[in-house]
Protein backbone atom coordinates (compact mmCIF):
# COMPACT_ATOMS: atom_id res chain seq x y z
CA UNK A 1 0.00 0.00 0.00
CA UNK A 2 1.35 3.41 -0.97
CA UNK A 3 1.16 6.31 1.51
CA UNK A 4 0.80 9.77 0.00
CA UNK A 5 1.75 12.84 2.01
CA UNK A 6 0.17 16.13 0.96
CA UNK A 7 1.55 19.53 1.97
CA UNK A 8 -1.32 21.68 3.27
CA UNK A 9 0.58 24.80 4.37
CA UNK A 10 4.08 26.15 4.88
CA UNK A 11 5.12 29.28 6.74
CA UNK A 12 8.45 30.84 7.74
CA UNK A 13 8.68 32.00 11.33
CA UNK A 14 11.36 33.32 13.66
CA UNK A 15 13.37 30.41 15.05
CA UNK A 16 13.06 29.69 18.75
CA UNK A 17 14.63 26.91 20.79
CA UNK A 18 11.22 25.70 22.02
CA UNK A 19 9.42 25.49 18.66
CA UNK A 20 10.04 21.75 18.48
CA UNK A 21 7.86 21.32 21.61
CA UNK A 22 4.85 22.78 19.81
CA UNK A 23 5.44 20.58 16.76
CA UNK A 24 5.82 17.50 18.96
CA UNK A 25 2.58 18.30 20.82
CA UNK A 26 0.68 18.84 17.56
CA UNK A 27 1.99 15.57 16.11
CA UNK A 28 1.03 13.58 19.20
CA UNK A 29 -2.41 15.16 19.46
CA UNK A 30 -3.50 15.27 15.82
CA UNK A 31 -1.94 12.17 14.26
CA UNK A 32 -5.30 10.34 14.52
CA UNK A 33 -6.73 13.10 12.28
CA UNK A 34 -4.17 12.21 9.58
CA UNK A 35 -2.18 15.39 10.17
CA UNK A 36 1.58 15.66 10.58
CA UNK A 37 3.70 18.71 11.35
CA UNK A 38 7.28 19.46 10.43
CA UNK A 39 9.87 22.01 11.45
CA UNK A 40 13.10 22.76 9.61
CA UNK A 41 15.75 25.43 9.86
CA UNK A 42 15.90 27.68 6.79
CA UNK A 43 19.22 26.96 5.10
CA UNK A 44 19.56 30.53 3.78
CA UNK A 45 18.66 32.28 7.06
CA UNK A 46 19.41 30.34 10.24
CA UNK A 47 17.24 32.76 12.25
CA UNK A 48 14.15 31.51 10.38
CA UNK A 49 12.33 28.22 10.75
CA UNK A 50 10.00 26.59 8.23
CA UNK A 51 6.84 25.13 9.73
CA UNK A 52 4.90 22.73 7.49
CA UNK A 53 1.53 21.02 7.89
CA UNK A 54 0.97 17.73 6.05
CA UNK A 55 -2.01 15.43 5.48
CA UNK A 56 -1.06 11.76 5.60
Amino acid sequence: MESKIEVLATVKIKHSDDLYKIVDCLNRTLKRNNLMFGLALDEKDKKQAIFTIYRT
